[in-house]
């Protein structure tokens, strides 16, 4: 069930647009505020480009990314599978295509990711020698990070590293290194990419546990005399569970370590999430029915205030801490190209980001435009 997940999730974001339901082409309303320029004085706004943006095959993703954002993640195209496919195979086309992009709109790149225990390619999935993991560790960071230097603003050198009870992950990497080896990929992409900022970055870090791992994982980074410039807490949360003082505190607590605080790869699910816990491990699948994909053809009215609200009250949060985050980047450009119509039940209809599938602003997006005014 997780390769079957696996395929049809990067399928859908090389290949197609990751929309649940018929995305049109819509001209872009230059009347429409933009969203990098309202915020220009406060953080950098950011979203996720998939392949079909990237190829110029979304034009009108590609009017509103530039209208509205600053700053970009790819969404799959720099993971180890695609970037990495063969041992000493790099496909570089799509990644250097996003920074020619980045760089003729003036947009910064913030390359994701460099260590990531999931979307591994095929050869290093079940690899047991650990002098192989090893040399492919090395030379991945090396090749990879040393190839956009000066070229990507930021790269999100490790991700997703932790459990939620704040301990290391039992991934690959931590079985056949050590738990030295956070340390040293910060170590060795200091060395690749001297002039990009190096980030750490997961979900549920806002968390009380999961925080402190973190911070404790930071701080190891720092006292090892190796440069990590910023923390990313990566906002998927639920329209029904937005933790907003967990939030506010793990933005006091990061910042305390002296570094940046940003929010990665934020949108909020208005679906219900099939687990008691609000995991966003895209390897955790679960069976569909009706009643767990209520709004296939439009959101209601109640359920779009409530989004809207959400919205309203996060961002009124981050405004209060303008000058402790740096990046706010939202994880898509529009609610069909979202991972969440996908995950963790394949085929749903949701509505998380500010954008419809019509590439028109909801009530959400001008509730986050208004909290601008009221500092």
């Amino acid at each position: 069930m997780i390769k079957y997940f696996r395929f049809i999730f990067i399928f859908s974001s090389l290949f197609l647009v990751g929309c649940s339901t018929t995305k049109k082409t819509a001209p872009i309303n230059s009347t429409v505020p933009s969203l990098k320029e309202i915020f220009k004085n406060d953080f950098v706004i950011g979203t996720a480009m998939d392949t079909q943006q990237i190829l110029g095959k979304d034009k009108s993703a590609d009017k509103l990314i530039q209208q509205q954002f600053n700053a970009v993640t790819p969404e799959n195209m720099m993971k180890a599978e695609v970037i990495h496919p063969g041992w000493n195979e790099y496909n570089f086309h799509y990644a250097d295509m996003l920074v020619a992009f980045a760089a003729k709109n003036n947009i910064k790149v913030n390359a994701h990711t460099l260590i990531w225990h999931s979307q591994l390619p095929a050869y290093m999935q079940h690899n047991q020698d650990a002098d192989s993991v090893k040399q492919y560790f090395e030379n991945h960071i090396s090749t990879v990070a040393s190839r956009y230097d000066g070229k990507v603003y930021s790269w999100d050198v490790v991700n997703e590293a932790l459990n939620e009870d704040g301990t290391l992950r039992n991934s690959i990497f931590l079985q056949k290194l050590g738990p030295d080896y956070i340390v040293d990929a910060f170590r060795l992409a200091q060395k690749a990419s001297p002039h990009s900022k190096l980030y750490y970055n997961d979900y549920n870090i806002e968390q009380p546990q999961k925080r402190a791992g973190a911070i404790a994982l930071i701080k190891k980074i720092q006292a090892a005399g190796v440069r990590i410039d910023g923390v990313g807490i990566q906002g998927h949360w639920n329209i029904n569970n937005l933790p907003l003082k967990n939030i506010e505190e793990s933005i006091k607590a990061f910042n305390a370590l002296g570094i940046e605080v940003m929010f990665t790869e934020l949108d909020i699910s208005v679906l219900k999430n099939p687990w008691d816990n609000n995991t966003a491990d895209i390897s955790a699948t679960a069976k569909g029915n009706a009643a767990m994909n209520p709004y296939k053809k439009n959101l209601p009215d109640s359920i779009q205030t409530k989004l809207t609200k959400a919205y309203s009250d996060l961002f009124t949060l981050f405004m209060k801490y303008k000058k402790d985050i740096s990046r706010i980047t939202f994880w898509g450009v529009d609610d069909g190209q979202s991972w969440l119509n996908n995950w963790p039940i394949a085929g749903r209809t949701n509505y998380p980001l500010l954008f419809d599938r019509n590439f028109k602003p909801k009530p959400a997006f001008y509730s986050v435009i208004a909290t601008a005014s009221k500092q």
